[in-house]
């Protein structure tokens, strides 16, 4: 059977299941640097908080979350506007389906309707890959055009261990005098952005 993945709009509703992905990454590996999975109830705010102003999407295969990811506030000055931090989560047991591709296509869609010209992705890295933690991230998102602009050392302690830090940079935007204005995502119609299909065929 030809199934296929849908990218919609996530809802508070979805927590529980965004958790389910989300929680291995907490307890498993240094990919997140926090410690403890958060509660339904704050995961359920996170993401109206961040519907306010960003996107947050989902990637769906016969109904079942497979995969998610949402931009959050790279500074709060107003000069920063056009600049936002990406982040992106996809079930370990579709690793390399081209979920996580067409998550952040369909984000960068979206962010140049927001006017946003400046991605920056904050991976954690290590010169020795563990049990913990691999480099994959950093070459996903250098796979998609993202560059390395900057490295922090051994500045996230888990699992007994230091890690380093990078941040990678995309622009998908021009860096005209007088940019528009960034339109906060609640002040959208983005409905059509989600009209997308891909049959697993044409996965990556």
């Amino acid at each position: 059977m030809n199934r296929t993945m849908m990218i919609r709009l996530a809802t508070p509703e979805d927590a529980v299941e965004i958790l389910k992905i989300y929680a291995p990454y907490v307890e498993n590996t240094a990919i997140s640097f926090e410690y403890e999975v958060p509660s339904e109830e704050e995961f359920r705010e996170r993401i109206e908080s961040t519907l306010k102003r960003y996107p947050y999407i989902v990637a769906e295969q016969e109904g079942r979350i497979i995969g998610y990811a949402y931009v959050s506030i790279f500074h709060e000055r107003k000069a920063y506007d056009w600049a936002v931090e990406t982040s992106i989560y996809v079930d370990k047991d579709y690793k390399r389906s081209g979920c996580g591709k067409l998550l952040y296509q369909a984000l960068e869609r979206i962010l140049k309707k927001q006017h946003i010209s400046n991605l920056y992705a904050c991976i954690a890295y290590t010169e020795q890959e563990d049990e913990h933690l691999t480099n994959d991230s950093m070459h996903f998102h250098e796979h998609l055009g993202y560059e390395l602009v900057g490295t922090f050392k051994k500045c996230g302690y888990k699992f007994n261990r230091w890690y380093d830090m990078i941040w990678m940079e995309k622009m998908i935007g021009e860096h005209p005098e007088n940019p528009e204005a960034f339109i906060p995502f609640s002040e959208m119609d983005v409905r059509e952005i989600f009209e997308m299909r891909l049959p697993q065929s044409h996965w990556l």
